[in-house]
């Protein structure tokens, strides 16, 4: 065979036998913002991790903190979520906005109840 066939190969072993830069410890979570919040330091919410559904707080991290629209996050909205579990909450390494229906199966009914209840209060204000 000739040399540039095995360089594929080659290539391929050699990038199997790398370890990943990112840490071992990221996971991917969902949640959905339970609460109007307050301080973006430490936002309420609903969050999917390891297929049970809990009140946690997340705490973003140094880029995310600065992102506007990690700023502008209110009550209801859904995102997935690449971080860590800590004793505080989850740790925010980055996030994705998501639409409801984007969401496993666990989140939707109360992302969907979530969005009904914030209708109706504010609805009455439209008026």
């Amino acid at each position: 065979m000739s040399r540039s066939c095995w360089l594929p190969f080659v290539l391929l072993t050699i990038m199997s036998s790398v370890s990943p830069v990112w840490g071992d410890d990221d996971q991917v979570f969902f949640a959905v913002v339970s609460a109007v919040p307050k301080d973006k330091m430490g936002i309420p919410a609903k969050v999917l991790a390891e297929g049970a559904v809990s009140d946690l707080k997340l705490i973003p991290g140094d880029t995310v903190a600065g992102n506007p629209v990690w700023r502008t996050l209110e009550v209801c909205h859904a995102l997935r979520i690449e971080g860590a579990k800590t004793a505080e909450g989850v740790k925010v390494l980055s996030a994705r906005v998501l639409d409801a229906s984007m969401l496993p199966m666990a989140l939707q009914g109360y992302a969907g109840d979530c969005l009904i209840k914030k209708a109706l209060e504010i609805a009455p204000l439209a008026d």
